[in-house]
């Protein structure tokens, strides 16, 4: 079972798994629990906050293809923006989510558990950060875009 971390700042809440790694670019990165090696990444709350609902991705690496931070894997397209996919683990590629392919918006409504992006057999980011280096990150991002206007949007808990 998850344990979270609770974060608010002005009207954004949300929580964010204890255990997990979290990278800059707002993924989240979960070893796989009886896996050797695997790990799942998927779009941290705030990230979905950016681009609402998914409505379609697609994977560029093939199944068991090399896959390095940076490379971009593929792209998610939501009802408020598409967006390219950027790898955020050295490895080989596992393979995307197949439940997206039925339901795309379960990114959006389950996050850090069936809501997974893609798969890779590897090690996270060297500076892929924890739960709090994360929270720290976040907090300074939504300050910065609340001073260039950017606005935010309320949110339920998470």
């Amino acid at each position: 079972m998850l344990n979270f971390v609770r974060f608010k700042h002005a009207r954004f809440s949300a929580r964010f798994p204890d255990t997990f790694r979290y990278s800059r670019s707002h993924y989240w990165m979960a070893p796989v629990e009886g896996e050797s090696n695997l790990w799942r990444v998927g779009f941290t709350k705030f990230a979905t906050r950016m681009l609402g609902e998914l409505v379609d991705c697609d994977w560029k690496p093939a199944e068991g293809g090399p896959v390095s931070p940076g490379d971009n894997i593929g792209w998610v397209e939501g009802f408020k923006a598409a967006s390219d996919v950027y790898c955020v683990m050295k490895g080989a590629f596992a393979g995307g989510n197949p439940l997206l392919k039925q339901d795309a918006c379960i990114v959006r409504s389950d996050p850090y558990e069936q809501g997974w992006l893609y798969a890779v057999r590897g090690e996270p980011e060297p500076e892929s950060m924890d739960v709090n280096g994360y929270i720290e990150l976040l907090g300074g991002t939504i300050q910065r875009m609340a001073e260039e206007g950017h606005g935010e949007e309320g949110d339920d808990a998470g």
